[in-house]
């Protein structure tokens, strides 16, 4: 019984942590349309929404690494599970509150393997998945991103640049329309996946899937598109005014560049399995967008304090679900830590909301 509680805590959870993935990557997607007044903001968050979910149905790939080649599925349980998602969570809200685009990818992934380690240690780690299918991708994709921003850019004013400039603003923007499409459906492949990897997980260290093998669930698969897409909805407006402004002042060129880097850049790495941060992505093509047409069109300062959140991203994450599970540790291996430590998130959510309701502060608006 303690089992089948904690798996449903461990479930409900994975789709809290889907929906903030949702909200704090909503910027990835939408930013460039809405600073270049390509799309007005709430049709670009509904198309996003929409697009996203559709995009969870893509494929599986992203969501077998997850299960199968970040930890070692039958040396865990749904409470380690949890305590990394929690972490998660948690890493997600704070650099959501002070509106940097860190990875939710590598928060969920970093927070899993804290609480794996704090459980059996470092042997249940899959050290080669993590650096082939992780770090060196986490390395490589906003490098490609920046590269296909920058060649695309060059060539987007080349053609363009003896073109009257009204025309040529609305037909990119027109294009956007398309482009930011494509990357909200390669947002949803890549990233509702995860969502789906974490409860197939926890499903099979529960004993309800069989170890062997590899099968998303239809209901999982659902839910997971569900919840990443309401999220995508309610909207991430902090981190949108950080993506969509504070790294370059963006034209409607560059934001059809960018949204084309990032898309082809997800897609691609989505084909393969790679659990990539399309904000280190989608960020990597705003940069070759803006750096394409004038190194210093890039505020450097801004995007330095995003490479050191990303930086932080996994450690972070990876201590507090250490924390988080060693906490639930102490109630013994069934579901009072569990049931505990989602009662004192809770309260604690609601003491800082009325806090800052009692002060006269603005609650922050996702």
């Amino acid at each position: 019984m303690d089992g089948d509680i904690v798996l449903v805590i461990v479930i409900a959870t994975a789709l809290v942590f889907d929906f903030t993935n949702g909200f704090h990557d909503t910027a990835n997607v939408v930013a460039t349309s809405i600073s270049t007044h390509a799309v007005s903001p709430r049709l670009a968050v509904g198309m996003a929404a929409l697009l996203n979910f559709a995009g969870a149905f893509i494929s599986i790939e992203v969501a077998a690494t997850i299960a199968s080649d970040v930890v070692d599925a039958g040396a865990i349980t749904p409470t380690v599970i949890f305590a990394g998602l929690v972490g998660a969570i948690a890493w997600n809200l704070i650099t959501w509150y002070f509106g940097l685009p860190s990875s939710s990818s590598h928060a969920l992934i970093g927070g899993v393997v804290g609480a794996v380690i704090a459980a059996v240690g470092t042997a249940a780690v899959d050290g080669e998945g993590i650096l082939g299918k992780v770090l060196i991708p986490a390395v490589l994709a906003p490098i490609v991103a920046f590269t296909i921003g920058v060649i695309a850019i060059v060539i987007a004013y080349r053609i363009c640049w003896k073109k009257r400039p009204g025309p040529v603003a609305r037909g990119f923007r027109m294009g956007q329309v398309v482009s930011g499409g494509l990357l909200a459906l390669a947002h949803g492949t890549n990233d509702a996946q995860k969502t789906m990897g974490v409860i197939t997980l926890a499903l099979i260290a529960n004993g309800n899937l069989p170890s062997t093998g590899f099968e998303v669930p239809t209901w999982v698969i659902v839910t997971s598109a569900s919840a990443i897409a309401l999220g995508t909805y309610t909207g991430g407006w902090r981190i949108i005014r950080t993506m969509g402004t504070r790294i370059i002042k963006m034209d409607s060129a560059q934001g059809f560049s960018a949204q084309g880097a990032g898309a082809a850049t997800i897609l691609a790495s989505s084909h393969f399995g790679f659990p990539l941060s399309t904000t280190q992505v989608i960020a990597g093509g705003i940069m070759g967008s803006g750096a394409g047409k004038r190194v210093s069109a890039v505020r450097w300062g801004v995007a330095g304090n995003i490479v050191v959140a990303w930086f932080l991203t996994l450690p972070a994450s990876a201590a507090i679900g250490a924390a988080c599970y060693a906490f639930t540790s102490l109630f013994g291996d069934g579901a009072a830590g569990p049931v505990i430590l989602s009662g004192l998130a809770i309260m604690l959510g609601l003491t800082l909301f009325a806090q800052r309701i009692r002060r006269g502060q603005p609650v922050p608006q996702v």
